[in-house]
This record gives structure tokens, C-alpha cells and sequence, in this order.
């Protein structure tokens, strides 16, 4: 309800802007004591190993530099998914990067994984309470050519591993050159061998067991799934998060802004996200749980993630469209399995 009436003020205002405002609303009831969101009732789910509250989850992109995590836990979600982060900083493409196409329930972002670099995003999440399972975003610069790729990824995980629950390796933005290459069967296999035997020292030094999980395009037809997947397998992987936003702008046609570059999000993406899940889900048997994200923006379209064989989802386009609300919808729709 509260959302509803501020909606109107954060859509008169450039989308970035509004992102941060937005933001700082959330913090504010924490920050001065007043009051705490009153969550959706629990509906506990296990998987990975990892004991969440309830299966729904924050995307990453809302909260860059884990600058606001208490008080998106707050709000309600099982889990929440901060980043993307980088090894060094980097100021990410020019503004404007982020459009709203309100007449399609979208955005498209071309943000470039803005990022304070990974020393000040730890320090920010050593800070914060943590009282939920945390997820981060890892990626590479934009400087770092993808032979090299796999240092940058390797340098945010042992930064990050003593904070968080799982790490979500980024291959799949479109907004940073060449990245998407990473998701080539043996590209893929040779980074997340990398990190899976930098994930084994780590877990000895740590004595603490951090989940990987890719996260993929939904711009791939079935037979390049099936290949993914079976990468993912071989390479001992946790899960799969399926999906990033994608370069179709199919949905959104004629649309102000349809034409600007970058990641397409919101209820355009919706049939490629679940095709994608599909796939994985088929691929892979029950072997490894599948985090679905990608259009939910009712609680029916998350109950159709679930039906489709996601464990957990999560949610970010539709909470700028729809606010707080969505949490406790998608939750009320799951029936565990």
C-alpha cells in the first residue's frame, strides 16, 4: 500500500535516481528505529545445503555495493543476491543506463557492473547483520581480457567467502564486452574448474562451505542449454540461476526506449526466462536445484517457476512495478514439493 502511493513520485523521476531514493526509503525505518516490514509467513525450504525462510529471493542489481542488506531482508525475502561486484572499481557505463517501458512492465539497463570493487563491497558486508542466506554477484572488469578472466573471478571469491552463502558467477551480462563468450561450453568448464579448486582451498582455510552457481543467458536455444548444463554438472556445481536479462527486445516493439542498448528485464522476458528453466530442469534431472528469476512479476508467475521445476526465484523488475507486495505473493504461491 505504501508503495503504491510513492510509486507515482519515483516514476516521475529519472530511473536511476529513483533507484537510489528508493533505496534510502527502505533503510530509513530501520535506520531511525520506527518500524520493521512485516514479513510473509515462513514457508521454509532447503536446498544446497543452505536452510532458507522462505523461497523467494532479491535479484542482483538492486543493491551494487551491499550498502542496504538489513533492510532488504527486512522486506520479507528467503535470501538475497547483492552485486555485481568487481575486483577493482569501475564507474560502469555513462548515465543515462537504466529505462523504464512502463506500457510492457520492463526495464532495459546498460549499468556495465558499476562497482566500489570488491575490498569496499566486503567491508560494507562484514558491517551489515546478515541475518539471512546472502548471495553475491561476482563478474570481471570490463578492462580484463577473458584469458585473464578467470584472476578476477578467483579474487572476489576469497575476498567475499568468509560473508556470504553462495557466490552467483556472472557469465552471462550483456553489458560488458565479450563476457557472454565465458558461457561457451569450454570457456565455462576451464573458469569454473578454476574456481571450484579455489573454492576447495578456501573452504579449508575457512572451514566454511561456499555454493557456486552460474548464472546464464536466457538468449540460448535448447541444444546450447543441454551443453551448459552438462558443464555445470561435470564441474561440481551447486545450482544454476536462470536468468540474465536478455538483448531481445520482443515484447517491447515501437516502445519508447525499446531501441536503447542493453539487458531487457520485466514481463517481455518472462517466456525465454522459463523455456531456459525448462531446459535446465530437463537437462538435469533433480540433480541440481534451479533458481528462476527472470519476468515474475505476480505470484502466479512464480507458481508457474515452481511448477516448471525451480527450487527458489527470485525478483527485481517486478518489485520496481509492483513494490513489497510481490514478496509475500510469490511466497504464498509456493507449495513445497
Amino acid at each position: 500500500m505504501l508503495y503504491a502511493l510513492a510509486r507515482p513520485l519515483l516514476f516521475a523521476l529519472e530511473p536511476e535516481t529513483a533507484h537510489s531514493l528508493a533505496l534510502g526509503l527502505a533503510d530509513a525505518p530501520l535506520r531511525l528505529g520506527l518500524l520493521r516490514f512485516r514479513r510473509p509467513p515462513d514457508r521454509p525450504v532447503r536446498a544446497m545445503g543452505l536452510e532458507f525462510r522462505n523461497p523467494v529471493g532479491l535479484a542482483a542489481g538492486l543493491d551494487k555495493d551491499a550498502l542496504h542488506v538489513d533492510a532488504l531482508a527486512a522486506l520479507g525475502f528467503g535470501f538475497v543476491e547483492l552485486g555485481g561486484v568487481t575486483p577493482r572499481p569501475q564507474p560502469g557505463n555513462p548515465r543515462p543506463r537504466l529505462f523504464r517501458i512502463p506500457q510492457a512492465e520492463a526495464l532495459i539497463n546498460r549499468m556495465g557492473l558499476n562497482s566500489a570493487g570488491v575490498e569496499a563491497f566486503a567491508e560494507n558486508l562484514r558491517r551489515a547483520r546478515r541475518e539471512t542466506v546472502i548471495g553475491v554477484n561476482i563478474g570481471k572488469n570490463r578492462d580484463t581480457p577473458n584469458e585473464r578472466a578467470a584472476e578476477d573471478y578467483e579474487r572476489c571469491l576469497e575476498a567475499l567467502y568468509p560473508y556470504v552463502h553462495y557466490v552467483s558467477i556472472n557469465v552471462s551480462s550483456p553489458n560488458t564486452p565479450g563476457l557472454r563468450d565465458l558461457q561457451s561450453p569450454d570457456a565455462l568448464a576451464a573458469l569454473l574448474a578454476r574456481l571450484r579448486a579455489a573454492r576447495e582451498r578456501l573452504r579449508e582455510r575457512h572451514g566454511r562451505d561456499v555454493k557456486l552457481l552460474p548464472k546464464i543467458s536466457p538468449d540460448f536455444e535448447a541444444e546450447t542449454v543441454r551443453a551448459i548444463a552438462d558443464v555445470v554438472r561435470r564441474e561440481h556445481m551447486d545450482g544454476i540461476i536462470a536468468t540474465n536479462t536478455t538483448v531481445s527486445r520482443e515484447g517491447v516493439e515501437g516502445l519508447p526506449h525499446a531501441e536503447e542498448p542493453g539487458g531487457l528485464s520485466g514481463a517481455p522476458l518472462r517466456p525465454r526466462a522459463l523455456a531456459t528453466l525448462r531446459a535446465l530442469v530437463a537437462s538435469l534431472g533433480g540433480e541440481l536445484p534451479v533458481i528462476g528469476v527472470g519476468g515474475i512479476m505476480s505470484g502466479s508467475d512464480a507458481a508457474e517457476r515452481f511448477a516448471a521445476g525451480a527450487t527458489l526465484v527470485q525478483l527485481y523488475t517486478g518489485l520496481v512495478y509492483r513494490g513489497p507486495e510481490l514478496i509475500s505473493e510469490c511466497v504464498a504461491a509456493y507449495t513445497a514439493k
